[in-house]
């Protein structure tokens, strides 16, 4: 049965780079990427050698614990995308929950980023051991790391599957991983603010936290060598077990409980149907808006931006080199205000195939340049409000709340020059965006290229337009501030024009790049 599935997951993925250029280059970068961490993180844990004993242990231990959050949190991100990580697409096979997992956990091992894993945690038996036992007990440690690795992955997808097929699951998934994200960047504002003490102590403290988890014993056991390893080699055994059977009555449940995402929603009328414009400008507008309400992947982006500002924020504030005046008021809502308006570098990405309702009733540039208008209307009327609160907070940190206003000024006027810019690159770099059953991805398979072409084109673009009215408000001319709306409303005006003349004349071009198979 894993033999099975290892073929079967090799013609998976030998039929998808079938006939395709674009995914075919894409793989090679993938195993380009896996060649590289495979030795770079081979290289790093062996240099544990030359660091003293307990540094290396304390390391060993947090990076192992590391490894293991990336696999079970990494899978989550691109549920829906992989087509081996949703086990109700081999419900109907005539295999039992124990079949299905062996064969699942040989198709997880198969592949580039596992194999990366094992290399990267051989390096630590070359690191961490210090005799001949240590290295034989490294090499079943290490065995027994990635085993977790994976059972842990496929034991929490599996759990969550039937709620991440839903719209509120995806969205819980959402916020609860931005809010992972954030946390990661704790431990940097802690030493900025100098509240971590000695950085070789904060690590001792970190050791402490993961000592006794199982990637921390399995750490531990290469560099212990001897009795204590062993038993501990055996506990991380026995938790892989443990987590294995898990893994087994959670398949054993999916496959006989109804899937929750084929419950019918009901229909609402939108909230704003009084307050909105008429016409085909009140009609985009409302469409966005809801979009904004239901949509995993946009909100994804909402909370990211205003997530990062936010750390940024107190990040900025803290450490010799960090920003005074009004520019610690003006860089994060500027930073915010970006990464919102390098959203609207596809915008046509979101529509899907639905587009072709919008390329049959166009009749001239006009009709695409309304829609564009929409478009940016719905995403300022949620933003502005957003970079408000942003540019308070900003200033409340900066110790003068006056600064708030060229801050949200500044940020504005920077909004709309990014949603300018963005109306070209959408016409001109429109990609595919995946099913919607995943939060976390930009761009279809094959098409990553384009996606980051068209991010760096926005935000290259972005900052050259914007630049000779930010760098004054960022060096103290605050009521330079004052121009930036106005600058950046004719920007947008002027990029709306330019991509509706553009896109009106491509239009089966942006509905063919848009509907690509994902």
């Amino acid at each position: 049965m894993a033999w099975l599935f290892v073929r079967l997951k090799l013609r998976l993925i030998a039929g998808n780079l079938r006939g395709d250029t674009m995914r075919q280059v894409g793989f090679v970068f993938t195993m380009i990427a896996a060649v590289m961490v495979a030795g770079g993180g081979f290289i790093l844990m062996s240099l544990l050698r030359l660091a003293p004993a307990d540094v290396a242990v304390d390391a060993g231990m947090v990076l192992f614990t590391l490894l293991t959050l990336m696999w079970v949190v990494g899978p989550l991100l691109v549920f829906g995308v992989d087509e081996t990580l949703d086990p109700s697409r081999l419900m109907l096979f005539p295999l039992t929950a124990r079949q299905m997992a062996a064969g699942m956990f040989a198709a997880s091992a198969t592949g580039p980023w596992p194999l990366a894993s094992l290399f990267f945690l051989l390096g630590a038996v070359v690191g961490l051991s210090r005799s001949a036992t240590g290295v034989l007990i490294g090499l079943v440690a290490v065995v027994l790391q990635v085993a977790l690795c994976l059972v842990g992955s496929r034991a929490v997808t599996t759990a969550l599957s039937r709620v991440l097929r839903t719209r509120r699951g995806r969205d819980l998934l959402a916020v609860g991983v931005v809010f992972v994200i954030l946390l990661t960047q704790v431990p940097n504002l802690m030493l900025n603010q100098g509240l971590g003490g000695d950085p070789r102590e904060f690590l001792s403290g970190l050791a402490l936290v993961v000592r006794w988890g199982p990637p921390g014993m399995a750490a531990h056991a290469i560099a212990d060598g001897g009795p204590l390893g062993l038993a501990e080699v055996a506990i991380v055994g026995l938790v892989v077990l443990g987590v294995g059977w898990l893994w087994i009555a959670a398949l054993r449940r999916a496959m006989v409980t109804a899937d929750s995402s084929t419950q019918v929603g009901s229909v609402r009328p939108s909230r704003f149907d009084g307050l909105l414009p008429g016409g085909a400008l009140g009609a985009v507008v409302a469409k966005e808006l809801k979009y904004v309400r239901r949509e995993p992947r946009g909100r994804m982006g909402w909370m990211a931006a205003i997530g990062f500002s936010g750390v940024l924020m107190f990040s900025l504030s803290s450490g010799p080199h960090g920003l005074e005046g009004s520019a610690l008021a003006v860089a994060p809502a500027c930073i915010g205000a970006l990464m919102i308006g390098l959203q609207a570098s596809n915008a046509f990405g979101i529509d899907g195939r639905a587009l072709w309702m919008n390329a049959i009733v166009y009749s001239s540039d006009r009709d695409v340049r309304t829609d564009f208008a929409g478009r940016h209307l719905a995403v300022s009327l949620v933003a502005v409000p957003l970079l408000a609160v942003l540019s308070i907070a900003a200033a409340l940190v900066a110790g003068h709340l006056p600064w708030a206003l060229p801050a949200l000024l500044t940020a504005t006027g920077l909004l709309q020059v990014a949603l300018g810019v963005g109306a070209v690159t959408s016409v001109i770099l429109p990609y595919t965006y995946p099913e919607r059953i995943n939060a976390f991805t930009s761009a279809a398979p094959g098409q990553g290229g384009v996606a980051f072409a068209g991010s760096f084109g926005a935000m290259l673009g972005t900052s050259i337009l914007a630049f000779p009215v930010v760098l004054p408000v960022f060096l103290g001319l605050g009521w330079v501030s004052v121009l930036t709306v106005p600058y950046g409303l004719v920007v947008a005006f002027a990029g709306r024009r330019l991509a509706s003349t553009v896109g009106y004349a491509r239009l089966p071009d942006l509905l063919g790049a848009v509907s690509r198979p994902s």
